[in-house]
């Protein structure tokens, strides 16, 4: 079991010192459209990373084979000044545009693939026996992306610093390279946050999407990346969020994997959980649709937190007016797992939210 570290007592006392002072129904502000638009500028600062929107793309395809119902390209473009990255993009047969989704790759400690996790590698032989074996034990035996992508959708998946083309990380590495981009001035978090934003518009550039309707859709930190995209995008028009919400004090106790550090990396926006919770970030998403799963027997997000961030979350929702656009699930039987059965009812909600 992971002990919580420090003297004895500091832990709670400062987990006691956070009371999210500019959460919904705390903070000064009643309009719930003034407090969206100070919450996102808050959390926009503890980004850290800057706004990247006059960096030009400078996008390069390179069509692969046909596949069933769908083409597939990769295309290499630029989401910062500084990083130049490579993903996968399906688009389906027939006349658009299309409704697309912004796919986001889980973590998982595997880092020999990332986009590779989603859509099934046919640029890469060598990452095609990783990505079944990854799709099997996590996603039903299914490439997801290649699932929407049969639906009609636009797919884009690219691979997150560490994973894939840009990586390997070695797992003892993470917090090496977060400290790195830490002491540069710069953030490991808040760089996936904005390069999350930037493919999100690049997607709405593109003449087969649809601008109006694009999702983010995620599994684990795929997940988190999904809801945090909706909260700091105007392009992404809702998602679906698999086994990532929780209230952080309800998740840093012992035993919870954050408490490890590097993973946690990916996700840590130093000093924001003086001003929100988990649950407020997202919630700067509201009236978007919004759909959260969570596995009942997932040991990552105990029972408590995702309670604590589920009423967090209603409770926004229900201020903007559209308590029926938010749906929170709880899949008793399920751990930390985007099945078939979950990915059906996020393909069914998808069809009717876009």
């Amino acid at each position: 079991m992971t002990a919580v570290p420090g003297p004895p007592g500091l832990h709670r006392a400062l987990k006691d010192d956070l009371t999210f002072p500019l959460a919904w129904g705390t903070s000064p502000h009643r309009d719930v459209g003034q407090w969206r638009r100070a919450a996102r500028a808050v959390v926009e600062r503890h980004l850290i990373v800057p706004e990247q929107d006059a960096v030009p793309y400078a996008p390069e395809f390179t069509p692969g084979p046909e596949a069933d119902g769908y083409r597939r390209e990769l295309v290499t473009l630029s989401l910062t000044r500084h990083t130049r990255v490579r993903g996968a993009l399906l688009t389906p047969h027939g006349t658009g545009p299309f409704p697309a989704v912004l796919l986001l790759h889980d973590h998982g400690s595997r880092f020999d693939i990332g986009k590779e996790k989603c859509v099934r590698p046919w640029y890469d032989d060598a990452r095609l026996a990783s990505a079944g074996e990854w799709a099997g034990r996590y996603y039903g035996g299914r490439f997801t992306g290649d699932e929407l992508a049969r639906r009609g959708h636009v797919v884009l998946c690219a691979d997150g610093l560490g994973w894939g083309e840009r990586g390997p990380l070695a797992y003892e590495q993470q917090q090496a390279l977060a400290s790195d981009l830490y002491h540069l001035g710069s953030s490991l978090a808040g760089l996936h946050a904005r390069e999350d934003q930037r493919a999100a518009a690049f997607l709405a550039g593109l003449d087969r999407v649809d601008a109006r309707r694009i999702a983010a859709v995620g599994f684990s930190m795929g997940g988190y990346r999904a809801w945090q995209a909706a909260a700091l995008s105007d392009h992404v028009a809702a998602a679906a969020c698999v086994c990532w919400m929780t209230g952080l004090k309800e998740m840093m106790v012992p035993g919870n994997n954050t408490l490890r550090g590097q993973s946690a990396f990916h996700m840590l926006h130093p000093g924001l959980a003086r001003h929100l919770d988990i649950p407020d970030v997202a919630g700067i998403a509201a009236p978007k649709p919004m759909l959260f799963l969570h596995g009942g027997r997932d040991l990552l997000f105990p029972a408590d937190g995702v309670r604590v961030a589920y009423d967090r979350l209603r409770a926004v929702w229900r201020a903007c007016g559209a308590g029926e656009r938010l749906r929170l699930e709880t899949w008793p039987e399920h751990g930390h797992v985007f099945d078939a059965g979950m990915q059906d009812e996020v393909y069914a909600w998808l069809a009717s939210v876009l």
